[in-house]
């Protein structure tokens, strides 16, 4: 078994995620998704939406409207579907994803009870598609009428837009592109290639490829990480651990000093996986410094941030206003490998807006500072944005240094401090 420090952990963490090594970095955005497995979709736009933010992090400041063509261009290459989260993925992967089709055709049920109107739903995708709900008469309802008091994104969905919804889930339609954030739905025969709609895998041959894939996308990940990033449980969880113990997934078992024991919370030498090629070679360079999406798949989910980056994170735009501690959108700040401070930003015309600037404990103040100007100023260029206001920094003595050096860049007068 392979011993690691925390410190190479996280390095081969860094490069299997794309931020480290120049070759990982190739391919632009199609190869970047291929790179990460699954690029996770959230409805919030702040500076931009995360899945451009996620490329943004990873390539640099590539133009959005190319970005948005490499996600969802013509013929397809992605499609949309449950991975960690609602997320793009590369079409190849469709086959893989068939235990989860055929689970949710087995429970026609996920949110809501699939309603009457499923079958005249596929026949109008069938004669009319690609449609998109608009089409078929809406995605809301208030039903609010009827008695139901509960609303939220997805409780208040139209009949019309429950069945589609199904049918997406059941692969009998399938998304490959949108048009002003509106998914576009078609069958599925008619936007999957042939040689991947024809193949059927079987459970627990899905469910091991999407575990070699959760393992090469994170590089080093313990049990926990892999369940979160395949979102598999019951008896699906059950041949993951089948996949990881018979060597079907590809992983190798790996110890990190530092990371809490499968069998033990007492601290000492963790139990991981690794991808084998993740193991071969350090990791040598530097990346970019950058603002991350709390969406990015680096940080996604909590328990693992914390874990490699020290960083206890929570994403709290559903969380009311006077409870937030970092702010609604907070994006934390990679540079040098690690996560150096937060920024809650927002845009008003052509000012990018910091409305709470946060810093990490530990390391080189003059280096944090260093890093949130230069990830700030570079995101504001990125956006269309020509300065940069600071509202507020919560540490008392990074606040002068963080403001003169944003004085420093900015053009005498223009108030971007």
């Amino acid at each position: 078994m392979t011993d690691l420090t925390a410190d190479e952990a996280r390095r081969i963490i860094l490069r299997a995620q794309g931020f480290l090594g120049a070759r990982f970095r190739s391919g632009g955005v199609r190869g970047m998704l291929r790179r990460v497995g699954a690029v996770q979709l959230d409805t919030i736009s702040v500076l931009a939406r995360s899945h451009e933010l996620v490329a943004y992090a990873r390539l640099g400041a590539i133009g959005r409207a190319e970005a948005e063509r490499a996600y969802w261009h013509d013929p397809a290459s992605t499609f949309e579907y449950w991975c960690h989260a609602a997320c793009i993925l590369p079409l190849e992967h469709w086959p893989l994803y068939a235990f989860r089709r055929r689970a949710y055709r087995d429970r026609r049920y996920r949110w809501h009870e699939v309603p009457p109107t499923v079958d005249k739903i596929l026949e109008q995708v069938r004669q009319d598609g690609p449609i998109t709900t608009t089409d078929i008469g809406g995605a809301r309802v208030d039903r609010r009428a009827s008695g139901t008091t509960q609303a939220g994104e997805w409780w208040d969905w139209s009949d019309a837009k429950i069945s589609i919804e199904y049918l997406l889930d059941i692969g009998e339609v399938v998304c490959t592109r949108r048009v002003g954030w509106r998914r576009v739905y078609d069958l599925a025969e008619r936007a999957v290639p042939g040689e991947l709609l024809g193949r059927d895998v079987p459970d627990a041959e899905g469910v091991a490829a999407l575990t070699a894939i959760a393992g090469r996308s994170l590089g080093v990940a313990t049990r926990a990480d892999l369940v979160d990033f395949t979102r598999v449980k019951g008896r699906y969880a059950s041949l993951l651990d089948d996949a990881l113990a018979s060597g079907a997934a590809g992983l190798v078992p790996v110890r990190v000093s530092g990371w809490p024991s499968a069998r033990s919370r007492n601290g000492g030498a963790g139990d991981a996986w690794a991808d084998p090629a993740a193991l071969e070679g350090e990791p040598r360079g530097r990346h970019r410094t950058t603002l991350l999406s709390p969406f990015d798949s680096l940080i996604w989910e909590r328990a693992r941030a914390e874990r490699v980056f020290g960083l206890s994170h929570r994403l709290e735009a559903y969380v009311p206003k006077h409870k937030r501690v970092h702010g609604y959108f907070a994006m934390p700040v990679l540079a040098g490998g690690r996560i150096v401070g937060r920024v809650d930003p927002a845009r008003e015309g052509s000012v990018l807006v910091a409305r709470q600037v946060g810093f990490e404990p530990g390391g080189s103040r003059a280096a944090a500072v260093e890093a949130v100007r230069a990830a700030l100023w570079e995101a504001a260029s990125w956006v269309g944005c020509t300065s940069v206001r600071v509202e507020r920094v919560t540490s008392a003595e990074h606040e002068g240094p963080l403001r003169a050096a944003l004085a420093a860049q900015a053009e005498p007068g223009d108030g971007s401090a």
